[in-house]
């Protein structure tokens, strides 16, 4: 180790927090209340270190300008303080740590003892071990900010034109055979014109990628051969993962994750990221020093009162982010526009948001963090999408966010599994899903655009396992079954996972297709899961999240095998597109379209043509009814004003194990009725057309879309 080998160190700037090269030269700055001394540590290839103490210090940011340091340059920091951790003191000088603010990451943890601040042995805290973590830790890397953008424009795609495809950087291309072998499970694969092409022929709009902030593979499970696939782990708020960058040079990452993004908005396509703000790697008391812990670990977290050696945990992970605190809260925030300004994302789905909201224990939609997001003139003008729940008591809060907020309509989810699986007593709330959730959204403001509709997501069954498994099967994993959620609302149509039986295949690809159906054609944003387009199966494991292999990844043969799914999808997708009734900006009011006449905007209808009434919706049995949706009641206007006439529908449910004879609605509704879309079929064409009035066969557990053709 050298100590400031005469290096020229300048005073610098205490703003902007991390290390900014200018062209000429780095300037760095770190945050810690706690510090005494802070040394910025220079880590050259053959990894001896430099160290610099920082000697400038305002509003506790520790800060210097290097301008002898360029892109490509590693380092970290080394805090000297007290150590007391049942009073929330945790510095230890012996660590080499990230900085918070790290916009790349290089190396890999080894587990070694010097990682943590304890004896492994004994787990006592009374002093530190002083172990030296150099060598064993990553290392930040300074980037080269500078990117040709071209020119990128977002394509600011509004909610109710918006269909989003949860993916998985490595899963979507890990087995591609149309992407280049190296570069498949990256940022440069996924933004591949073979992914690509798939994702515009499907009529996808926007792509949320599972976590791609820079996380950690948790030693428990690389003991047990499984790696942390999903990456709830993070710990890097400003860095693209760099594992999934198909160039093994330090900060590549940053530009090829530019680059993806570029080819993905050349393409009409927006990205939005998964982010974890509720917690980070560094889990509960006994985990790692590696960056948050060492620098000021009770301005970073939130502990227990009257036990600070202890972390509070609404999240499952071990400790919970402080979005109470000034300096975390502009952590998060920096964070977010440094992803939209820098990055050109196009808006964020929070994981676990309702914990960014508890200011004290209680979730609290007024709190600082939706202060600030409704503030920020960057921020709050993407596409903001909550995971409305934590784990925490009283975690569950769909339908509570702001209004400038979207959320994981978990209730949809849920309502729409149990209606197809047969469960009594759905119809009501079923129509109140399929309608956008007015009874969620309405009272705050909220279009039914807040509603992000999904039947299923990366946790939990895939589409395919959904209809074929009603238990889960995750033995893989090694926690003997027990991890996952037990209850699924799935129905394996008879038959538990794989089967020959051709009667169980036909209804499990119904059921498929029921599902897909009733999702693009809701109201609201429709999200789709990686795969489900294909039939992916993750053959009755319903909590991948260590399953870094071909049981996780996308399966692209099924494309072919599977070809008929695809074009379903793409025909529902087709048809929401097309048709402004399936993607209103605003709520359905149940009232006549003009004066004087009978139609509605919507109508509720029995089997037999006539109106639902209570009974009809109250009936514990009844699983089968019929929707009218008014072309010509849409009330908003179009982008330039003028009034928006589209074709009307009459959409058919049958829910029931039987066959059942609708009557469509009489002249009053229409002369003719089209059949547009049949889940019986296995692509959904139908060339079936019946007189107003006349009757039609819904086959059993199947809908049919028919539109008026005169």
């Amino acid at each position: 180790m050298a100590e400031n080998a005469s290096m020229p160190v300048w005073p610098g700037s205490a703003y902007p927090l991390g290390a900014t090269y200018d062209g000429a030269g780095t300037n760095f700055s770190v945050f810690s209340e706690v510090a005494e001394a802070v040394d910025l540590c220079l880590i050259a290839k053959d990894g001896t270190e430099t160290r610099i103490p920082l000697e400038e210090v305002d509003g506790y940011v520790w800060h210097a300008y290097l301008p002898s340091v360029v892109p490509g340059q590693r380092y970290g920091y080394r805090i000297a303080g007290p150590w007391d951790p049942a009073n929330g003191l945790r510095c230890d000088p012996s660590k080499l740590l990230l900085d918070p603010y790290g916009k790349a990451f290089d190396g890999t943890f080894d587990n070694d003892p010097s990682l943590f601040s304890y004896d492994l042995a004994s787990r006592d805290e009374t002093a530190p071990t002083g172990l030296d973590s150099l060598g064993h830790t990553m290392t930040t890397v300074v980037i080269n900010p500078f990117f040709d953008w071209a020119s990128d424009r977002p394509p600011k795609r509004p909610y109710h034109e918006t269909v989003i495809y949860e993916a998985h950087v490595k899963g979507m291309t890990a087995t591609h055979p149309g992407v280049p072998e190296e570069l498949r499970g990256t940022y440069a694969g996924l933004a591949h014109p073979a992914v690509i092409d798939h994702l515009t022929r499907l009529g996808v709009t926007a792509i949320e990628l599972m976590p791609v902030h820079q996380f950690m593979h948790d030693q428990i499970l690389l003991d047990r051969g499984l790696r942390n696939y999903w990456g709830y782990n993070t710990f890097g708020f400003l860095a693209p993962h760099t594992g999934y960058s198909s160039a093994d040079k330090p900060g590549a990452a940053v530009s090829e994750f530019k680059a993806m993004v570029r080819s993905f908005h050349a393409a009409g396509i927006e990205v939005i990221l998964d982010v974890v703000y509720n917690h980070t790697a560094e889990g509960n008391h006994l985990g790692p020093t590696i960056c948050f812990r060492g620098i000021d670990n009770a301005a970073y977290y939130r502990l227990v009162d009257g036990d600070a050696a202890h972390y509070m945990d609404y999240t499952g992970t071990g400790n919970s982010l402080n979005a109470r605190h000034p300096h975390t809260l502009q952590l998060i925030m920096d964070s977010l526009r440094y992803w939209v300004t820098e990055m050109h994302v196009d808006g964020f789905r929070f994981d676990l948001a309702a914990t960014l909201a508890r200011e004290l224990h209680d979730v609290d939609r007024l709190s600082a963090f939706f202060d600030l997001v409704q503030q920020d003139p960057i921020v709050s003008q993407v596409k903001l999408i909550a995971e409305p729940w934590d784990v925490g008591e009283g975690g569950y809060q769909v339908g509570n966010f702001p209004g400038l907020w979207t959320e994981w309509n978990g209730k949809y989810r849920d309502t729409v599994r149990d209606y197809w699986r047969g469960e009594p007593s759905t119809l009501g709330e079923f129509a109140s899903r399929l309608t956008g959730s007015s009874d969620l959204y309405e009272a705050t403001g909220r279009r039914p655009g807040a509603s992000i509709n999904f039947v299923v997501a990366h946790d939990g069954f895939t589409l395919r396992d959904l209809v074929s498994y009603n238990e889960k099967h995750n033995l893989a994993n090694g926690e003997d079954n027990h991890d996952g959620e037990s209850y699924n609302r799935s129905w394996n149509c008879g038959v538990e996972g794989p089967t020959d039986d051709p009667d169980v295949i036909a209804l499990r690809d119904r059921q498929s297709r029921n599902l897909l159906a009733t999702l693009l054609l809701s109201q609201g944003t429709p999200m789709l899961a990686h795969g489900d387009e294909m039939g992916r199966t993750q053959h009755g494991n319903n909590n991948v999240y260590c399953q870094d292999s071909e049981l996780s990844w996308m399966d692209w043969s099924l494309a072919e095998t599977n070809s008929d799914l695809v074009e379903f999808t793409r025909r529902a997708i087709g048809l929401r597109k097309d048709n402004p009734v399936f993607r209103r900006r605003r709520f359905f009011e149940g009232k006549p379209i003009r004066s004087g006449e009978q139609t509605r905007d919507i109508a509720w209808m029995t089997p037999t043509g006539d109106e639902m009434t209570p009974g009809d919706w109250d009936s514990g049995f009844g699983k089968s009814l019929a929707v009218f949706l008014s072309g010509e009641g849409i009330p908003e206007p179009d982008r330039r004003g003028e009034r928006i006439v589209g074709d009307s529908f009459l959409l058919c449910f049958n829910a029931h194990y039987e066959d059942i004879e609708f009557v469509t609605p009489d002249a009053d509704h229409a002369g003719e009725w089209a059949v547009v879309l049949d889940t019986v079929s296995a692509t959904g064409a139908s060339d079936t057309v019946v007189e107003a009035g006349s009757p039609l066969t819904i086959q059993a557990r199947s809908l049919a879309v028919l539109r008026r053709t005169r």
